[in-house]
């Protein structure tokens, strides 16, 4: 077995896959606020799955140093320069890795496409925005610390982080609503507007064969789509062409599957 375990802010989601990558067990808690005590719930609801594991992989959203496994800063957790990979080692007994999530669920959905596209860019548009490039069904070493999120543009006057006029927390600030609650039309013109302001830049930088957009607002991908692509349309150019755009097809379990594909390329490579 494979150990994913998915460091959300407000839920963590683990699973036992079978080496040939069928869930056998799954368990979800609420993620505290203090460390100690979200290692106490993780040893409970790893020793609860009953499983012996190969290896395994844990999502975390943060900044990480992966010569030694301290993930160095949280995006939605107040903990730094946590000792992640030896201490979930202690708890699974078994050997770690740990990568950033949204490079996790980008590798997942490029899995799926690797045949048909080479170079794959994931964005994930939650309560923030981030992006993974992929490549031949491996994650992009250049890039793998990217935080497009981050980004800076000209809205409204002056300069802001992408993710804070086009995430999911930037919709409930301007409409009072989740995404999974807007059905207007306009409003969603007005959504995408704002993501295709970042969207352009990364196409226009990565040159991607296929964008993947996934995540809580990525999830209502087909309410979107369509003023998407006729924003992007009018801002292409002879040398950015646009190339197909799609939603996720795992967007809510995209991050434990990604945990299980770099898992056993860990343990294909070291076999």
């Amino acid at each position: 077995m494979y150990l994913a375990v998915d460091i959300g802010g407000t839920k963590t989601l683990l699973a036992a896959f079978t080496q040939s990558g069928k869930i056998h067990a799954s368990r979800k808690f609420d993620t505290p606020k203090i460390y100690a005590q979200f290692l106490k719930l993780l040893a409970e609801n790893v020793a609860a799955l009953d499983c012996d594991f190969l290896s395994g992989v844990v999502a975390a959203p943060g900044k990480i140093n992966r010569d030694i496994g301290v993930v160095l800063a949280f995006g939605n957790l107040d903990w730094k320069n946590i000792p992640l990979r030896d201490d979930v080692e202690d708890i699974a007994h078994c050997p770690m890795h740990v990568e950033n999530d949204t490079k996790l669920a980008g590798l997942s959905e490029a899995i799926y496409i690797k045949d048909e596209f080479k170079k794959v860019l994931y964005i994930t548009i939650s309560t923030g925005i981030n992006s993974a490039l992929i490549v031949n069904g491996v994650i992009d070493k250049d890039l793998i610390d990217s935080e497009s999120g981050d980004m800076l543009f000209e809205y409204e006057g002056k300069l802001q982080k992408w993710e804070s006029f086009a995430s999911g927390r930037a919709i409930v600030q301007k409409y009072g609503k989740r995404a999974s609650e807007i059905t207007s039309k306009k409003d969603w013109v007005v959504i995408s507007r704002n993501i295709a302001v970042g969207l352009i830049n990364l196409i226009a930088v990565i040159q991607p064969d296929i964008v993947v957009i996934g995540g809580g607002v990525g999830s209502h991908f087909k309410k979107f789509q369509a003023p998407l692509h006729d924003r992007l349309k009018k801002l292409e150019l002879p040398l950015v062409p646009i190339p197909p755009v799609r939603g996720a097809r795992r967007p809510e379990e995209a991050v434990i599957f990604g945990c299980y594909y770099l898992a056993k390329s860990y343990d294909e490579k070291h076999n």
